[in-house]
């Protein structure tokens, strides 16, 4: 194999592998700043249904 061959050949591969860099971080802001795709339904608003906390049973919090 020539010099010539061998650079070329180290380049090709540098050349690929920036590639795949520049691509993964591409991905990434991409999937950042794209649209959010939850697909949480839409509650709304909902009461409190939990039990108040008795002061009394754990501590003398002034809370």
């Amino acid at each position: 194999m020539t010099t010539f061959k061998i650079i070329q050949h180290q380049l090709r591969h540098l050349y690929i592998a920036l590639q795949r860099v520049i691509k993964y971080i591409a991905q990434a802001v991409i999937r950042i700043f794209s649209p959010t795709d939850d697909q949480y339904p839409g509650t709304g608003i909902q009461p409190f249904t939990g039990d108040i906390t008795d002061n009394k049973k754990h501590g003398d919090s002034k809370f």
